[in-house]
């Protein structure tokens, strides 16, 4: 990494805090950290990639999320902070070139909407990302948001695939319904996949067992 490579990323930290520092702890700035940190692992098995582009991406990839929260999910996070990243990023000092690569990595992270990754630091963040999101880190997060919309723990006695993000059905249970437990066959990289098949699994089995407790089977 060049000296200029890192005072860009410094840079990006401290925006991305700043921007951050009004969000709930879900997708707060450690989950920034962790989305970091397994994306450098990844990247490391992958030599084709670039990883100041890796890590600058993986920095500022949730840096509109507040903007989704207070909109409750009507802009996305994914295409309003591409935006903003990219503009950072000129004002930084980056070239355009790779500004449009870390745009387009940050674009095309999210679960929902239908830009796939075609880069290889986009699958890398893509993959990065998600794993925050299953196992016993991907649990926790789950109930924490849920936490913060003033969701209830468990309501059995609906169809929760209908039930209304941001409220009180807004469940733990839900979200691996209708997101976590397809994660897996999602995943882009070879390591990626390698460490989603654990984290599957344990969530698989916690979820299961929720459902049996709270139903009173267990």
């Amino acid at each position: 990494m060049t000296r200029e490579e890192q005072h860009i990323l410094d840079a990006s930290a401290t925006f991305a805090r700043e921007r951050m520092s009004g969000l709930h702890s879900s997708h707060g700035w450690d989950h920034v950290e962790r989305v970091v940190y397994m994306a450098e692992q990844i990247a490391s098995s992958e030599k084709e990639a670039n990883l100041f582009i890796v890590k600058a991406a993986a920095i500022l990839h949730d840096i509109a999320r507040i903007d989704e929260v207070d909109s409750t999910g009507k802009n996305c996070h994914a295409e309003r902070g591409s935006r903003i990243a990219y503009d950072f990023l000129i004002g930084s000092g980056c070239g355009p070139e790779r500004a449009e690569l870390i745009r387009n990595c940050i674009l095309c992270h999210r679960f929902r909407n239908d830009r796939s990754p075609d880069t290889i630091e986009a699958k890398i963040l893509y993959d990065a990302d998600k794993l925050d999101s299953i196992g016993a880190v991907g649990i926790g997060r789950a109930f924490l948001f849920s936490g913060e919309v003033g969701a209830r723990l468990h309501n059995p006695d609906i169809d929760m695939t209908l039930a209304e993000a941001y409220g009180k059905e807004d469940t733990a249970y839900r979200e691996y319904l209708v997101k976590l437990r397809f994660i897996r066959d999602k995943m882009l990289t070879r390591e990626g996949k390698r460490r989603a098949e654990e984290r599957h699994r344990f969530m698989v089995e916690f979820f299961n067992r929720l459902r049996d407790e709270v139903s009173g089977v267990l």
